[in-house]
């Protein structure tokens, strides 16, 4: 269970109170109205100890609480809580509808808000004024995001070993760590991805995983194909494991071919990965016959003839891929401390407040300001449309629908509410 669809919805703020003081002896008291507390927010954590998204296929929705509405006496209402959801480190977010990318949690307790809670709308204490000083407004609480995204689990490793089934890949993972693969003769043994820690000596140590057996065909999902190939996309370094004894009749240079062209054909950059061969099996009569060949086809590349049952030459092979990997690990730290570009150094632009789009039926405001303005307004309250207007106005979506000709009568759509564009009724209220 390495991918799932989640349904999330944020909580929705509460709504603020219409309420006045009513004491003895106080016979004009002044709004007291609290505001609502703000929704809760649903987040995604990467938690240590996970390997599957089992979980979320028996809990496909999850929801955050809503904010409480405020009461009188100006008490605020309570925040909602947040709805945290644990997943394996590894796991990439993605919005199902528009498939952007949402986060990549690579790191143990690294999180992310994929849908956030509503803001708590005002009590109309906080409306009161000079010139207001008996406000029967208040916001109503603002709804909570909801949206439907999806994940998926890709392996978190140094070094990947690839190799097409019963190359010998399950039993070089268990005799270089303290992996516990199922190991047997029959193709497809491996059916998800193992990860062990291989010990160089005290402080050195990396993490390897065993891919299972790539067949052809399967970059088109061929043998399960895309499950297994998206794990390779995170590894830094290949070690491509050979069956050179070839005992069921396959040949190891077309095998390695063929591969690299699943590789390929799965995603380019996979082919510019660096890798080392591993030559299995050596420990077998029939791979004496194909080593010359095999290290003839190479060329001055440098192969290790291994035999992973007995261990011969595995410590060698272990070594040079460790060694490869610091390598690599310290050109890109390198190329991060040089790669400041004068894009990163510049503050990014402030968006827009909002859009404005003319249409036949009328005009369309979009933002995420207005929207929030609108949802928030309790339209059925007199006072509520008047300071709708108002925010509207400070900011400039009145001004910008004169500038575009709006006329009195005309249609203005934001979100799903649809108005008469009438601003002199609204500048005599």
């Amino acid at each position: 269970m390495d991918t799932a669809r989640i349904q999330v919805k944020a909580g929705n703020g509460g709504n603020g109170c219409i309420s006045f003081r009513r004491e003895k002896f106080v016979p004009r008291g002044g709004p007291d109205g609290g505001d609502g507390g703000n929704g809760g927010n649903v987040i995604l954590t990467a938690t240590l100890g996970m390997s599957t998204l089992i979980d979320l296929h028996h809990n496909p929705r999850q929801v955050a609480e809503n904010g409480g509405h405020g009461t009188g006496k100006q008490r605020d209402g309570a925040d909602g809580a947040d709805c945290v959801v644990k997943v394996p480190a590894g796991t990439i977010v993605r919005d199902l509808d528009t498939a952007e990318l949402l986060a990549d949690l690579t790191d143990p307790d690294e999180s992310v808000v994929v849908a956030r809670g509503g803001i708590g709308g005002k009590g109309n204490a906080r409306f009161k004024s000079s010139t207001f000083q008996a406000p029967r407004v208040a916001e109503k609480g603002e709804p909570g995001e909801a949206r439907e995204i999806s994940l998926e689990i890709k392996l978190i490793a140094d070094i990947g070993l690839v190799g097409y089934p019963n190359a010998g890949k399950s039993t070089l993972l268990a005799r270089t760590s303290a992996a516990t693969p199922k190991i047997a003769a029959y193709p497809f043994t491996t059916l998800r991805p193992n990860l062990g820690v291989v010990r160089i000596n005290r402080e050195q140590n990396f993490v390897l995983a065993d891919i299972p057996g790539l067949i052809e065909g399967a970059h088109q999902g061929a043998g399960l194909g895309h499950q297994f190939l998206r794990h390779i996309e995170r590894t830094k370094m290949l070690i491509h494991v050979i069956d050179l004894s070839a005992t069921d009749g396959r040949d190891p240079i077309k095998d390695y071919e063929q591969l690299n062209r699943e590789l390929g054909h799965y995603n380019e950059l996979l082919t510019k990965l660096p890798q080392i061969i591993a030559l299995n099996k050596i420990d077998m009569p029939e791979a004496e016959a194909n080593l010359e060949r095999v290290q003839t086809y190479f060329g001055k590349r440098k192969v290790f003839p291994i035999s992973a049952i007995t261990g011969t030459g595995v410590n060698q092979l272990m070594q040079q891929a460790y060694r490869s990997l610091q390598y690599l690990e310290a050109r890109a730290r390198k190329e991060a401390e040089t790669t400041i570009t004068l894009e990163q150094e510049l503050p990014p632009e402030p968006s827009a407040r909002f859009e404005l789009l003319e249409t036949e039926e009328g005009f369309v405001v979009t933002g995420a300001e207005p929207r929030r303005a609108v949802l928030m307004t309790d339209m059925e309250n007199e006072q509520a449309v008047i300071l709708l207007y108002r925010k509207l106005k400070n900011m400039g979506v009145i001004n910008a629908l004169a500038r575009a000709g709006a006329v009195e009568g005309d249609t203005v759509q934001i979100d799903e509410l649809e108005f008469t564009y009438s601003p002199k009724a609204m500048q005599s209220s």
